[in-house]
């Protein structure tokens, strides 16, 4: 794992498998849980009489989900990580336990908000993952934690759109409470020790966070290309399974999870970008995932049968998971002692992202219909693009300064 040196700094000693396996699950099952929304998206409706709130339950919970990366993530730098991981899980227990009894949409709403926000424990994981890591398998050990996280996405869909179809959307919530709780048992009994990685108090690491964006370029351009990107992800998620509802599919959500498992086919991508982020670099690796998700909504805009959405869901999830290791890959590289809230601005911008994606699909959807949120999709990653090359640009002159 690792040890503690006299200065209180560590030093990795690498990540055993079961450690590393222990934590790619804990992070699926706390991920999984802003999700779950939405392939019921259409059942929730139809219990709240259609209100037209009940459509921005996912952007609640992304953005419950960015806001507690903000203002939980931090904590990951100064206090226990162990004790904080386990905390987080306890508190997202309770929070699903108010979800499944919401007796208004807005109360659903309110719940989504706090899920989101307790949901962040998997990103306490993923840069501890990063912590324990000997630097040569960092990559890799970041692409195996990101698998655990895609495919808590991925199945989760699968999961509560099954048991929303055959047992209905509030009994998904309740079982998402144990998992909750057994998160917590896992990681009591797996994570080791950690020595917080600084003694600053806790206003001053928010604050730190304003000097580690205006310092670190690379960390801009990462958070933004990825902002973008996850952006065009969510617009596609949000708004499949009232694509799928349509009177040309005329499918349930049920069906609607069931692409959780044809998108499973990216959970390679996440350890394959980081192995290739360790020999070959990140960079090559975000361009190509970005290329990857102009591509995916090339082909479901083009062409609009169950066949293409099928393909282009496996596309877009094998490039936007590619990019994200990649990104998270040089985003930790930056500052060892600063790994959370570096990770803090990372994915707050990211799920700011997400969750205007979602809201902008919902607008988009209802007036210009699939062929609209089809372009808007697909712009978001042509907008991923042009961030990494301005950035490339304004970097070669520096770096033809240097030489």
């Amino acid at each position: 794992m690792e040890t503690s040196r006299a200065d209180g700094k560590t030093v990795s000693q690498g990540l055993g498998k079961a450690a590393l396996f222990a934590m790619a699950t804990a992070s699926g099952i706390a991920v999984a849980n802003i999700y779950y929304n939405q392939p019921m998206l259409g059942i929730i409706e139809n219990e709240f009489r259609h209100q037209p709130v009940t459509g921005y339950i996912p952007t609640a919970t992304q953005l419950g989900y960015a806001l507690g990366l903000f203002f939980l993530l931090p904590l990951g730098d100064i206090l226990h990580r162990r004790k904080l991981i386990i905390g987080q899980f306890i508190i997202l227990a309770g929070a699903l336990a108010v979800a499944a009894i919401a007796p208004t949409a807005w109360s659903l709403v309110a719940a989504s908000l706090i899920v989101g926000a307790s949901a962040t424990v998997a990103q306490q994981i993923v840069p501890f993952a990063a912590s324990l890591a000997v630097p040569e398998k960092r990559g890799s050990t970041i692409g195996t934690v990101m698998a655990g996280v895609l495919s808590g996405i991925l199945f989760s869909r699968t999961l509560s759109g099954f048991v929303g179809a055959h047992a209905g959307w509030r009994e998904m919530f309740w079982i998402g409470v144990p998992l909750a709780l057994a998160g917590a048992v896992l990681m009591a009994l797996t994570l080791p020790d950690h020595r917080p990685a600084s003694r600053m108090h806790y206003r001053t690491a928010l604050r730190s966070l304003a000097h580690l964006w205006r310092r670190e370029r690379a960390l801009r351009t990462a958070a933004l290309m990825q902002a973008a990107l996850f952006g065009s992800f969510t617009a596609f998620w949000t708004i499949l399974a009232l694509q799928l509802q349509t009177p040309q599919f005329n499918l349930g959500p049920d069906i609607a999870g069931l692409f959780g498992i044809v998108g499973a086919v990216g959970v390679f991508a996440a350890p394959l970008a980081g192995k290739i982020a360790d020999r070959r670099g990140p960079h090559f690796v975000v361009w190509l995932g970005s290329v990857l998700t102009i591509v995916a909504w090339l082909v479901f805009g083009a062409w609009p049968s169950l066949t293409a959405l099928v393909i282009g869901v496996i596309v877009l999830d094998f490039g936007i998971q590619s990019a994200l290791v990649s990104n998270q890959h040089i985003v930790y590289a930056l500052d060892q002692e600063a790994r959370s809230r570096l990770n803090t601005i990372f994915m707050t911008a990211m799920f700011l992202g997400g969750a205007a994606g979602a809201a902008l699909a919902t607008t988009v959807w209802s007036s210009t219909g699939w062929l609209g949120v089809s372009v808007l999709g697909g712009f978001l990653a042509v907008v991923a693009l042009i961030v990494r090359l301005l950035d490339r640009r304004a970097t070669q002159p520096m770096a033809t300064a240097d030489h």
